[in-house]
């Protein structure tokens, strides 16, 4: 009998520490935000690891993995599909890389963080990928823009020598 009491209330110091050791659960706790984030945790590792094997693959792989994201996306167009083919989209060197879609893609998820608090591993992901490619197409302007004055200025040149040479001496 002392035995059976001794096992119970072992028990159930061990599970009054569990309930400790879970964050966000207990009494005026919800767990539900704790699952959500080790689940999203573990999909923001997992497209991680997917991009970075899409990457090794040949153009024609790559090609049928853009495909089979895109109807991933046409059947779920939930934060996970998204930054999953805006990943993809954004990797350098490929024939499909749209940077501009990409950014379509991940701005609302990058804009919720005013509305959800705090922001959870999938939603702070697309917004650090949203910044990244938003800057990367900031540069790409910057340097279209620096290659038309390059012309400009050029043009300007080739008009000032032809004056100088049409001039009689």
């Amino acid at each position: 009998m002392i035995r059976t009491v001794a096992i119970l209330c072992g028990i159930l110091a061990l599970a009054g520490c569990a309930a400790l050791s879970t964050p966000g659960s207990g009494p005026g706790g919800s767990s539900a935000p704790w699952v959500r984030d080790n689940r999203e945790s573990r999909q923001v590792i997992e497209l991680i690891a997917y991009t970075q094997r899409v990457a090794a693959l040949q153009a024609d792989e790559q090609q049928r993995e853009l495909n089979a994201s895109t109807q991933m996306l046409s059947k779920d167009r939930g934060a996970y599909g998204r930054v999953r083919l805006a990943l993809l989209l954004a990797l350098p060197g490929t024939a499909f890389n749209d940077d501009t879609r990409a950014a379509g893609l991940l701005e609302s998820l990058a804009g919720a963080g005013a509305s959800e608090s705090p922001p959870g591993p999938m939603q702070q992901f697309a917004g650090l990928l949203y910044a990244q490619i938003s800057e990367r197409l900031r540069e790409q302007r910057r340097t279209v823009q620096l290659k038309e004055q390059l012309e400009a200025l050029k043009a300007v040149e080739r008009n000032i020598i032809e004056r100088e040479q049409a001039r009689p001496r």
